[in-house]
Parts: structure tokens; sequence; C-alpha cells
């Protein structure tokens, strides 16, 4: 298998440090708000590299955190905690938005299909962790006290932007919004390991420390969570490309001091999601979430499917008009596959051709568009047996997690079965007045959305099937 590497900045042949068995470390989400499906996108990445590892023969021991405190609304240690923020958005405590939340993005990740990690573990169940990492810190001389706050000092380490290849003189105050200069800091880039109470004094959430009363940073957390579950040495450390600097490259100056040696050997990140305006995210324009697709009518494997199409490493587009397309081509696609029987014996040359370019596709830095493509040449192949496909299927399914055979579904809620009724309604009128142009365009607009109806004696009868 080879990956890209942002470490080295290149594909390389993935060799994992315990021959078959991996450890993956995956940045959770900060749960203070619903995660828009530019987030998720980067989950669908990480989901897609777990179960490829798995595809080839790879053991996972995967392990993600949840950020239920210490994260600032600015990534340079400024501006209010993310969490204390939702908490006076919606007149509820800390802890009350971050079970609400991390249930939101639980339920979020079941409808993408996206596994949920073997071990996931929230910031605040690991205070005594980051006091033991910060201790030790301090003792060998990487982080000093200023200001009531602990820091971790950068000029310490002889290349503290490995991970950005960046310059000390390039990576300026300002250059990320609500960046504040921190006057207690020695060096420019030195960041917060431990805030006391001389900081922001209305913060819900605090500890005893050794320092005095208060709470972890942001970047800790995670190189407390990771070694704690997965030891001294991982495999592979996930995240969207705008983890890469600041919170990465923290993780990789705070946990190599600590260690004493090199932590984590490949670093894989997600590019954006973009709209028509630019980069996704929760402060503009309209918030997209896997409800509000769901509400306007879209399947949220749709969206799956249309982030499977691109590669990961590519910025990608999302407009309607797209997912539009996308919800077409995944329904012709489901309806094709679950037309498949089990008539012959399967073709066990045939079967490890197909497999073996499969493997190939997804193996060659996550190609999940050929993969795809393979999937459909499975499809056309006259040659195969219609048993042989439903395997092939079947298999490949484990990595792209569309549901491909899996049986209608024909459960609908109120609010969705009112939209079929009311269009229906619409329908029949058009057609009353004889305006079939647009009764025709009602009929394609439901079936985009996974809804077939037919005409009968009975009256117009629909099916949910997507």
């Amino acid at each position: 298998m080879k990956i890209y590497n942002t470490l080295s900045r290149k594909q390389e042949e993935f060799v994992p440090i315990d021959g078959k068995n991996v450890k993956m470390y995956t940045c959770g989400p900060t749960v203070y708000h619903y995660a828009h499906i530019g987030n998720l996108r980067t989950y669908i990445m990480e989901d897609v590299l777990e179960k490829t590892l798995n595809y080839l023969g790879y053991h996972v021991d995967r392990v993600m955190n949840i950020t239920d405190v210490g994260h600032l609304t600015s990534d340079s240690d400024s501006g209010e905690d993310k969490m204390l923020k939702g908490a006076k958005r919606e007149h509820k405590s800390v802890l009350e938005i971050a079970s609400m939340y991390t249930k939101a993005f639980m339920d979020d990740c079941s409808k993408l299909n996206i596994k949920w990690p073997d071990t996931v573990s929230s910031a605040t169940d690991n205070i005594d962790m980051y006091i033991q990492i910060i201790q030790k810190l301090l003792h060998d001389g990487y982080a000093y006290q200023a200001g009531g706050n602990i820091y971790f000092d950068t000029s310490k380490l002889e290349d503290y932007y490995q991970l950005t290849n960046h310059k000390i003189d390039e990576m300026v105050v300002g250059v990320r919004e609500g960046v504040e200069e921190d006057s207690n800091k020695r060096n420019q880039a030195d960041f917060v390991l431990w805030f006391t109470k001389s900081k922001f004094q209305d913060q819900e959430l605090k500890w005893d420390s050794p320092w005095g009363v208060g709470y972890p940073g942001w970047h800790i957390e995670c190189s407390g969570i990771a070694m704690k579950y997965l030891g001294e040495h991982i495999d592979i450390h996930c995240g969207g490309v705008d983890n890469i600097f600041p919170h990465h490259t923290n993780e990789i100056a705070q946990s190599e001091a600590y260690l004493g040696h090199k932590w984590c050997n490949y670093w894989v990140h997600g590019e954006h999601l973009n709209d028509k305006s630019g980069k996704m995210s929760k402060s503009k324009g309209e918030f997209l979430t896997v409800s509000l697709l769901e509400e306007k009518g879209y399947n949220p494997l749709a969206y799956r499917y249309m982030c499977l199409n691109s590669y990961y490493h590519n910025t990608l587009t999302f407009s309607y008009e797209i997912l539009d397309g996308s919800s077409r081509e995944y329904q012709k696609l489901k309806n094709k596959t679950l037309s498949l029987g089990m008539d012959g014996d399967i073709d066990n040359s045939k079967f490890q051709y197909y497999d073996d370019k499969f493997r190939e596709a997804i193996g060659s830095d996550l190609n999940t568009s050929m993969a795809i493509t393979i999937l459909y040449e499975v499809l056309k192949d006259d040659t195969l047996n219609e048993h042989t496909k439903r395997e092939l299927v079947s298999k490949f399914d484990s990595v792209l997690s569309l549901d491909l055979l899996k049986e209608k579904n024909t459960d609908i809620d109120e609010e969705l079965q009112n939209y079929i009724e009311d269009m229906i309604e619409k329908r029949n009128q058009y057609k009353k007045n004889k305006e079939f142009d647009k009764a025709d365009e009602i009929r394609e607009e439901l079936k985009n959305k996974g809804i077939m109806i037919k005409d009968t004696r009975e009256g117009t009868l629909y099916e949910i099937v997507r």
C-alpha cells in the first residue's frame, strides 16, 4: 500500500511498525456544535483508510478523542473556549453540550456508514495523563511557566516546523483569523500546555494541578490520549489539512520532546470541502449538516458516494447540482446491484482478477474513484455470472460502505411522508391540467431523491428505494 505522507510530502510505501498490526489515531470533533459535511468528509476519508487496511489484511487499532474542553476559538491559544461558547449559545452546561453533540456526531457517522473507532476518549477523562506529560516537559526544560500558564518552548527543538516545511519568520502572528500575540510567550511559536485560573475566569471545567486550578490546552489532549491508548509509537495520525498547523505541529513537538524519539511515521490529511464562496465553515452561509441534507430529501450515502468519487487529497467543491448528480448515479448503481441474483457458481479466477484490481486501486493512496470504476467494470462484464458479481460487490462494499446490497428501507418520518404526498398531489393536478412536462419534472425530482412513484387504478403509489 502507498499513502501520501504529509511529513515527507510524498507518497510512501506503508510499512507498519508491528507487522500486520496498525496503530492509528484520528483527531475527533470539538463537540460544541453539529459537524458540517466538510468536517465529515475527513471522517469519511479516515473510515476508508481503516477499512482499506482491513481489506489488505491488516489489523487496525484506532483511537479518537472527543474534545470537550480546552479548544479555543483561535488555534493560537487565544479567544473564547469553543465549548463555553456553545454552552452560552444554548443556555446549557458544557457537559450537557458535549453529551448532546457527541450523540449527534455519532448519529451522523452512522448515517454515513463511518465505523466508530475502537477507542473513543473524551479530553476531560484524561487530565492526569496531561499533567504527567507537562511535568516531565517542565523537568526536561521543554516547558516554562509564565503569567499563570504553562507554555511549550519551541526554541528547544531543532525542527519545530518539520510537518509544515515553513521557516519561523513565515509563521507570523495574524496569519490565522483571531490570532492575538501573547506577551507571556518567550517565542512567537510557543503554545499553551495548561491554563490556570489566572486566565478565563468564567471557564466552567477546571481541575487541580501542580500549577494551580486550571484546564489543559487543546494540543496536549491528542498527544495524551494517543499515548495512553496506543503507546509510545503510532503508525498513522489523521486529520483535516487545517490541523497541520498549529495542532499537529504542536502534537509532534510535545510528544517527541516527552518521549525522546520519533512518535508517528505517517501523517495523513484530508483536503477541504468548499462551497462556491470558499472553505465550508459553521460561521458563514447555510450550515450544511447531514440532517439538513436529509430534510432536503437526500440519502446521506449519496454524499458519501460524492466524496468517494473525488481524491481525498484534492479540494472538493460542493453544490446541490453536484449532489443531485451523485444522487442519481448512486441510485442507479444501487438499483443495479440489488437486481443481481445468485445464479451460477463463483468464477474464482475472475473473482481474483477483479479483487486484485480493486486492491491495487484502494492501495494506491486510497484511489476510491478508480475503485468505483472497477466496480462498474464488474457490473458491465458479460462474461461474469450474477453470483460472482454479487460476491465482488459485497467484498468491495466492505470498503466503499455504500449499502449496495442492503434491501430497500421503506421507513419514513412524518415530514418526508407529507412532502411526498404533497408532490404527488401537485403532479396529479398538473396531469389534470394537461401540463405533462411539469408532472414529469416532479416524477424526476422524486426519483432523484430515491422515491419511485407508480400510477395504478387505485391511485399513485410510491416506494422509498434510497
